[in-house]
């Protein structure tokens, strides 16, 4: 089960307490109107499933109730860092590092 921390509530809690609510940091189409149905539906359903560093939404639904981001390890499924919502994504190479336990190649 995941430890997870929320940012607002500053506790860590089980799982159990959060919801996840998927990919972080996409950005909508500024004329969503002029795009096309291909395009749309390539906003709308497609995300990014990479092994390894990943941005997650995640919801407090038992807690305070709000959204905020983590980056989570795919391969150890480790939360490796919250942030609130709104904050700009952390640099992917500073927390990849973090990802790589001894003995292991990055």
């Amino acid at each position: 089960m995941l430890v997870i921390k929320c940012p607002y509530c500053e506790e860590e809690r089980a799982e159990l307490e959060f919801r996840a609510a998927g990919e972080a940091h996409i950005a909508r189409p500024e004329n969503i109107a002029s795009i096309t149905d291909e395009e749309f539906a390539d906003y709308f359903f497609l995300r990014d499933n990479p092994k390894g560093l990943i941005f997650e939404r995640w919801r407090h639904i038992h807690g305070c109730g709000r959204f905020f981001n983590a980056a989570r390890d795919t391969i150890s499924d480790k939360i490796l860092l919250t942030y609130k919502a709104g904050e700009p994504m952390p640099d992917p190479a500073t927390l990849q590092s973090a990802t790589v336990t001894k003995g292991e190649k990055a």
